[in-house]
């Protein structure tokens, strides 16, 4: 194993992804800041889309592979995409937990060794495509808007 990738998932990218996911709770039920921007019609997606790619990066960082690096762009995807369907789209986010899932990946990638590699070369993509996503979310605010202007 690379002596530069860590053996286990450093403490900032764990903290990331327990506060878009994880850092608050009533009762057993625990929730995150996903799920809290996700009321933000839009806005909120977006935001939390961009953290999510945050936490691309850190794990790019410390050692993921290319493989790895796209399973978890395609959770984030998968959380932004249901995650801005009105209603459905707010459970969702309150039980998938992209974030919770790409640290568990990113566990077995150090654990077993699963995902050997660098995946560095690959981030930019990933981060073009989630840049794409953000502005199709905009843009289908945007839309919104003017709809409930016209409507008005």
């Amino acid at each position: 194993m690379n002596k530069h990738v860590p053996r286990e998932v450093p403490k900032n990218l764990r903290r990331l992804a327990r506060l878009l996911d994880s850092q608050f709770s009533i009762g057993n039920f625990r929730f995150g800041l996903d799920p809290l921007l996700g009321l933000v019609p839009g806005v909120g997606d977006f935001i939390a889309l961009i953290l999510s790619g945050g936490v691309l990066a850190l794990a790019a960082r410390y050692g993921a592979s290319r493989k790895l690096l796209i399973l978890m762009a395609l959770n984030a995807l998968l959380d932004a995409i249901i995650g801005s369907i009105p209603v459905i789209g707010q459970i969702f986010d309150f039980f998938f937990k992209a974030n919770n899932r790409n640290v568990r990946l990113l566990e077995k990638h150090y654990e077993q060794g699963k995902y050997m590699g660098s995946g560095k070369d690959v981030i930019a993509v990933i981060i073009i495509v989630l840049l794409i996503v953000a502005a199709f979310f905009i843009f289908l605010l945007w839309k919104l808007i003017q709809w409930i202007i016209n409507v008005l």
